[in-house]
């Protein structure tokens, strides 16, 4: 697999103000990926089931670190699930956010 492409993650943490309400910060975090398209088999599952999966980026298992949004190429993408396949390399399978870019 090349890693000939970049790819955004974005971890969500959060932070109190001074009355305790929890306030969202996002940390973009830019890596190296390769890209897979979704198998014909896996796509009519997940349809199935109301998911649509959109494409599969693989990434270093080192830099993922869980999180649930990306951005490619400036289209937002929700992560629907990961796979390690060994330390090197993990899967992870997303779909388009609607309204986000």
């Amino acid at each position: 697999m090349t890693y000939d492409n970049e790819l955004t993650l974005i971890s969500q943490t959060y932070t109190e103000d001074e009355i305790g309400n929890q306030i969202p910060a996002e940390t973009e975090t830019v890596v190296l990926c390769g890209v897979k398209s979704i198998g014909r088999t896996e796509f009519y599952n997940a349809a199935a089931t109301g998911l649509r999966p959109e494409v599969i980026f693989v990434v270093h298992g080192y830099e993922y670190n869980g999180e649930q949004k990306v951005i490619f190429e400036g289209v937002g993408y929700e992560v629907m699930r990961s796979y390690a396949i060994d330390f090197e390399e993990t899967e992870i399978t997303c779909q388009k956010m609607i309204g986000v870019v």
